[in-house]
């Protein structure tokens, strides 16, 4: 009976020293792997929570090299309710300036760089001059009052003028364009910003996300695409994402190069 049991002992200490069983603590229970506290994370998970919650940190993208200047046009959304609401866009005459938004879920709202490409600048001063924004006295609200799809305040600020116009549906095809054009620009930086955070807290996301932005260039909802593609480049590029958001971004970057000839 010793030598049996010394047998085992000895067995059971050799299991051990080459790994082929899990070690266990004292009462012979094998210990979980202790959990990363989300304090050590580098951005919260980007879920909705079940109570209010603060915004999630994330690393901001740059808008580039070059500080914005003084803002002159101004877009605000409010539709209480929506995912993204209140959203505010400010910009200068090259397109730079910042997005804030808030995010149904979190107490605090968010505030990102944009850089506008030159093709959605030219658009919106197109759109601004064949209004004559600035002169215009036209209320372009309808008479129909559509609040429910989400009130628009938009302003500009130029040469030492100032106008400021509130509508949520309108007759006015060129109004329309303008509120449609900045509704875009919102889709892609909250885009941005949700693939920012999946990406460094849950990057199994991503194929879905993909898939979003995927069916935006489909119902024309990006305003200038191929402003798209260094990102889109870089997402084909990390290896930390699935294979098939990787993918995914370089099929879209293989349509936007064709429709672009």
């Amino acid at each position: 009976m010793k030598i049996q049991i010394a047998l085992s002992v000895l067995i059971l200490s050799s299991a051990l020293a080459l790994g082929a069983l899990p070690a266990t603590d004292s009462v012979g229970i094998s210990p979980l792997p202790t959990p990363t506290p989300e304090s050590d994370l580098k951005g919260k998970k980007n879920v909705r929570p079940d109570s209010k919650s603060p915004a999630p940190e994330h690393a901001s993208r740059s808008a580039g090299n070059v500080a914005a200047g003084q803002p002159v046009y101004f877009y605000g959304f409010l539709r209480p309710g929506f995912v993204y609401s209140p959203v505010a866009i400010e910009h200068d005459e090259e397109g730079r300036g910042s997005i804030t938004f808030g995010k149904d879920g979190f107490e605090e709202q968010i505030t990102d760089p944009v850089s506008l490409s030159p093709v959605t600048m030219d658009k919106i001063k197109q759109l601004i001059s064949e209004l004559d924004f600035l002169n215009s006295t036209e209320e372009y609200q309808h008479e129909r009052d559509f609040s429910n799809l989400g009130n628009v305040t938009f302003t500009v600020r130029k040469g030492g003028k100032e106008r400021t116009v509130k509508y949520n549906w309108t007759a006015n095809k060129t109004a329309k364009e303008l509120m449609d054009e900045y509704r875009r620009i919102a889709n892609e930086y909250t885009w941005l910003f949700e693939f920012d955070v999946a990406r460094v807290n849950q990057p199994l996301r991503t194929p879905g996300m993909m898939d979003g932005l995927d069916g935006f260039f489909r119902r024309n909802e990006i305003p200038d695409p191929p402003h798209l593609v260094p990102y889109l480049t870089a997402i084909s590029t990390d290896e930390k994402l699935p294979l098939m958001a990787r993918n995914h971004a370089l099929k879209l970057i293989k349509q936007i190069e064709s429709t672009k000839k």
